[in-house]
């Protein structure tokens, strides 16, 4: 009864308002008359302002030279430009014209196509003749033709024929930033890597508003090095060619920010071209890549051991034979056969030992640790483009096993690097970013998952391995690099393959207070006579990074000094740290 109540209320109180509204109460015929003369007037003003809105509307987001629909109809707007951590320019727009057609304006769609072909013998025909002949108000043509060919088409003379100014993309370096830096499609919208982040931090917005323009807009500076990417690439592309590999990798970080100075992936592509992103140059194997590190894990393995307070520098672990799970065993690449103290499996990177260190611990505790370190998630920086790491489905005795030596789980490179810059650094996993970061700021979303002196000891492993260890190759005179190699057979069919390896090497300099992170990964690198038959990464992976520390040092203002300190020093330094502690 009181919904009905209201709706007769609501309906009496309509008509009383609507006949106040016109006069019609009212005796006076000339008020009525006046009355509804307003209620005219103000019909006839909202319609107007609707019409007035409608077309400011159309106005701000239409081009000038005809109506465009979305989609490949759009105009090319304005990015901001991307710079390296020194301020040189890496991404920038120019502007240049492209050619549209009104094809409703055209005389003779024909002869326009034959004049437009002796300019642009590249064009597709069909596809041109058929926009010529659509009768639409515009149609391109051609996106990003040259000052010159503008200038052949426009002495043609052909009415309606037109040119429009746009934003294009220029990427001074070539491919050199290829895999970081990403592209762009043809309406100057990011469709990979650094540029799609810039698209997807709001600039995607402002294109779909129109309101992308040409207005000044800040730059995108990077935490990348101009300088060190160039030496980097140029290394790489050397082992490639020299080892006859199919890919090769390289990551410089500096382990106190996180920040990447620099990033290669080979094959890399010309994103100033046209490519497809299929095309196997197109994949950035440090991030979208997942990989068993092979011997470069162990790392993480006597980080956990040393970190347990369980096992120290002098344990032993028995190395006698090998590994036995069933009728799977565990074997060493150039067995020692003996027991083994902490430092010893390091450096003869006994699989053997790792898995017995890592055993004592537990399964649990393995995972637990890898979980902490990051290496059981998908890790996330600014570049959209990353995989998730391959960990078994089932985890027991064996998988902890193999696992400790670097193999069974899958992990991105540059997850893998995280790792290890928390041992090097005093102890914390510092997110990897691509842009410019203090070490203030790292420290805001750094993470402790290691003691300071477990930090001091992994110090002490990585300088002592180049001295005496695997890493001698990279050993450069005064810049008291250390280092870790790995070796991993590739999977084929299911099986390891013994003549098809992954190598890398993991360098650190300087080690008695560590500054950059170098990895250098080669993609089923050849042996040479220089290497006596030998294809694993202490004579391959090993001799790059150390050629890439000896160029990148000085670019990253690291000096090298005459009394570099060594191994034991590190070690002394150590104990009196923990002499003062105490």
């Amino acid at each position: 009864m009181k919904a009905v109540g209201l709706v007769v209320f609501t309906y009496r109180a309509s008509i009383f308002l609507f006949r106040g509204l016109l006069g019609l109460d009212r005796v006076d015929q000339e008020t009525v008359a006046r009355a509804r003369l307003k209620l005219i007037i103000l019909a006839f003003s909202l319609v107007f302002v609707a019409i007035g809105g409608r077309l400011a509307i159309l106005a701000l987001t239409s081009d000038p030279n005809g109506g465009r629909g979305g989609g490949t109809d759009a105009v090319a707007s304005a990015r901001p430009d991307i710079v390296d951590r020194n301020g040189d320019v890496v991404a920038i727009d120019v502007r240049s014209p492209s050619l549209f057609a009104e094809p409703k304006r055209l005389i003779d769609p024909d002869e326009t196509l034959e004049g437009l072909l002796k300019v642009l013998p590249d064009l597709d025909v069909n596809e041109v003749r058929a926009r010529l002949n659509s009768g639409k108000g515009f149609a391109w043509l051609k996106r990003e033709i040259t000052p010159a060919q503008q200038r052949a088409i426009y002495r043609l003379g052909f009415p309606g024929i037109g040119f429009v100014r746009e934003n294009r993309r220029i990427y001074p370096d070539g491919p050199t930033f290829s895999h970081a830096i990403g592209n762009v499609n043809v309406d100057n919208q990011g469709i990979a890597g650094l540029e799609k982040y810039i698209d997807n931090r709001g600039l995607a917005d402002l294109h779909l508003a129109g309101l992308a323009t040409d207005r000044q807009q800040e730059p995108v500076q990077l935490a990348m090095d101009s300088r060190v990417q160039h030496a980097v690439r140029d290394e790489l592309l050397k082992a490639r060619e020299k080892f006859k590999a199919i890919a090769a990798m390289g990551l410089v970080v500096n382990v106190r920010t996180g920040e990447i100075v620099s990033m290669v992936s080979l094959p890399d592509f010309d994103p100033n071209m046209s490519n497809d992103p299929r095309d196997n140059a197109h994949l950035n194997r440090l991030t979208t890549g997942v990989f068993e590190m092979g011997s470069t894990f162990k790392s993480l393995s006597f980080a956990m051991a040393l970190d347990s307070g369980k096992i120290n520098l002098s344990s032993t672990f028995d190395a006698r034979g090998a590994l036995s799970f069933g009728r799977f065993a565990i074997h060493d690449f150039h067995a020692e056969n003996r027991v083994l103290t902490v430092p010893e499996i390091f450096l003869v990177s006994s699989n053997v030992g790792t898995a017995k260190m890592v055993l004592s611990l537990g399964v649990e505790a393995h995972k637990a640790f890898l979980k902490k370190m990051g290496q059981m998630d998908r890790l996330r920086t600014e570049l959209p483009e990353s995989a998730e790491p391959i960990v078994p489905r089932r985890w027991g005795e064996v998988n902890s096993a193999t696992i400790a030596f670097g193999h069974g789980i899958a992990v991105a490179p540059l997850q893998a690097v995280m790792a290890v810059n928390s041992m090097v650094n005093g102890g914390y996993l510092i997110p990897p970013t691509f842009m410019k970061r203090s070490e203030a700021e790292a420290m805001q979303v750094a993470t402790r998952v290691l003691k300071p002196e477990t930090s001091d000891k992994m110090r002490y492993l990585l300088r002592l391995n180049v001295e005496k260890g695997s890493g001698k190759k990279a050993d450069i005179p005064g810049y008291s690099v250390g280092a870790k190699t790995g070796t991993a057979e590739k999977v084929v069919n299911g099986r390891y393959s013994k003549n098809k390896l992954l190598t890398s090497f993991t360098a650190v300099f300087p080690m008695d207070k560590p500054e950059f992170l170098v990895l250098v990964m080669l993609d089923e690198p050849q042996a040479t006579s220089e290497t006596y038959g030998y294809a694993t990464s202490g004579w391959n992976a090993a001799p790059t990074a150390g050629k890439i520390v000896e160029r990148i040092a000085p670019m990253l203002n690291v000096a090298p000094r005459q009394n570099a300190p060594m191994a034991e020093q590190i070690l002394r330094d150590m104990q009196q740290k923990v002499a003062e502690r105490r």
